[in-house]
């Protein structure tokens, strides 16, 4: 019997689900409650506010050195006593900060990715971005008078791709998770933001990064596990483990819906102290702002796809400041984080996405027509649910599936094309899938028919990603580029040379969705060749 398969993906326009606590709702929690804060201390004050933390029943987890405060939990009674301290400067919620990319189909280039798939194929490609950026246009052999840091997931030491940089000594790090070490990733986006950057070239295998040569240097802070999701006092650590670190650029393709007064300070310090640092605009497609990205010491980063349009989930805002590819990137992961779909019915596979956040394992049973899955229903007890989309969440659909004795559940979408949905934050203990319209249109006449469906292990290293967290690696290691040729250029004056020298996409000058267009190495390079650093 054969099971077709097809990776995971989220829709184009995604959600972040953040965690947003405001001081006063720290407050209102309930007395038994434990929250995380970030406690800032007034100048000369800081071992008073150690006091006042142990006093209010606290535990110090991290001290944020540039920012004059420390990250604390303690029981929410605590908070009252800790703003009321003549000594704290501030109390505030440690907030979220999360990955801004995920994986995605690209039908139209599916002949490219199953190329790619096998490093032993002899293929390399040069993903459309590279040329985009003009990437291509210069030399890379100068970048190793440069340190670009990259905070995220981490970086997979042992892909054929990555392994290049790392076996050069060109690539050290620290890991600020409790998961693996900074030269492995359980998520997979830090190695896909890493190969954009620096995926080695000329070895006849994979992709080619922005600097292909193996020269730049790199340094690795991991704040993410397999979740995304870090608090942004761990996103601060990292910050400043990348500064004494001696990092030149600070690459960061994640976010969150909130300001933190503390990060903001670290940021400023950074840019006192001549470090650029880039960050990516957001994905919820709309006008919101994301963080560290809308701070104004931080060059926020936009995404286009291939026709150097606005990628649909790409926030819009004024913050916005240069753009790059973000649609479809090709790049590297570790093999085996990413999954699989599989379905197959009365011995025929069909084309299956695992919804984000299902399980793993499989199971095989009747295929039972669970309609909207808006009730539950005792008819599927022992039988794979087909579940048409609309109406509820996913996440419900599965859920009552399961309740009702289901033992997995396909999703089939009510518009054209491919289902790629999501859990979210709902955990579940069967498989779920998604399909298309079509396949659900004859799905439905093969009710009481043996099915099996699946969610198992992808072994791809190479995949395609969504998102402005795949824009923000373009931005970045076009920026380690160009400085390379010029080291005397100081960050504020490589900033401005990239902003000056970007492709016009919108209205004359800087606009809300491309800000002052798409970033160009060549033309960058040229520029200061010609008139010298920061005109």
């Amino acid at each position: 019997m054969s099971i077709r398969r097809i990776r995971s993906a989220l829709p184009s326009a995604m959600t972040l689900a953040l965690l947003a606590l405001s001081v006063s709702s720290v407050s209102a929690a309930p007395a038994s409650g434990v929250e995380s804060v970030i406690v800032a201390y007034k100048p000369g004050k800081a071992a008073e506010v150690r006091g006042a933390v142990a006093n209010a029943g606290g535990k110090i987890v991290r001290e944020i050195g540039r920012a004059s405060a420390f990250a604390v939990k303690l029981p929410t009674a605590g908070v009252a006593a800790l703003q009321a301290s003549a000594d704290v400067d501030f109390v505030e919620a440690d907030v979220k900060r999360q990955v801004l990319g995920s994986r995605t189909s690209k039908p139209a280039a599916q002949a490219l990715a199953t190329a790619v798939d096998t490093p032993t194929s002899g293929s390399e490609i040069r993903p459309y971005g590279i040329a985009m950026v003009q990437a291509n246009q210069l030399s890379d052999a100068l970048t190793g008078n440069r340190k670009l840091c990259i905070i995220d997931s981490g970086y997979d030491r042992t892909h054929p791709d990555l392994a290049g940089n790392y076996t050069k000594g060109n690539v050290t790090g620290v890991n600020l998770t409790s998961s693996g070490t900074w030269d492995s990733d359980e998520n997979s986006h830090g190695s896909h933001v890493a190969g954009t950057i620096a995926a080695i070239g000329g070895n006849g295998i994979g992709v080619v990064g922005v600097n292909p040569g193996g020269h730049l240097k790199l340094h690795i802070a991991k704040v993410f596990d397999a979740s995304g999701s870090a608090e942004s006092s761990v996103v601060m650590d990292a910050v400043a483990a990348c500064a004494s670190a001696g990092a030149n650029i600070i690459s960061m393709s994640l976010g969150g819906g909130d300001p933190s007064q503390a990060e903001r300070r670290v940021f400023r310090s950074l840019l006192n102290e001549g470090i650029l640092t880039i960050a990516a605009a957001g994905n919820d497609g709309n006008g919101t702002t994301s963080f560290p990205a809308g701070y104004e010491e931080v060059m926020s980063v936009g995404a286009l796809d291939a026709n150097k349009a606005r990628a649909s989930f790409s926030q819009f805002n004024n913050d916005v400041e240069i753009a790059g590819p973000g649609v479809a990137v090709l790049s590297t992961i570790p093999p085996n984080i990413e999954s699989l779909g599989l379905l197959s019915v009365a011995g025929t596979s069909y084309d299956a996405a695992a919804m984000t956040g299902s399980p793993r394992g499989t199971a095989t049973a009747a295929l039972y027509d669970f309609g909207l899955g808006k009730a539950n229903d005792a008819g599927a007890a022992g039988k794979v649910c087909l579940i048409k989309r609309g109406e509820i969440s996913f996440a419900e659909k599965v859920s009552r599936c399961q309740a009702s004795g289901g033992v997995g559940a396909v999703v089939y979408n009510n518009q054209p094309g491919m289902l790629f949905g999501t859990l979210g934050e709902t955990v579940t203990s069967i498989p779920s899938v998604g399909t298309s319209d079509t396949n659900g249109a004859v799905l439905t006449g093969l009710v009481g028919q043996n099915a099996t469906v699946g969610v198992v292990p992808d072994p791809a290293i190479y995949s395609y990603f969504n998102g402005t967290s795949m824009a923000t690696p373009h931005v970045s290691g076009v920026a380690a580029l160009v400085w390379s040729y010029f080291p005397g250029c100081s960050a504020k004056q490589i900033r401005q040379v990239l902003n000056a020298s970007a492709m016009e996409l919108g209205k004359p000058g800087r606009d809300i969705e491309f800000g002052f267009g798409l970033v160009q190495a060549k033309d960058a390079y040229d520029r200061i060749a010609k008139t010298g650093c920061g005109n």
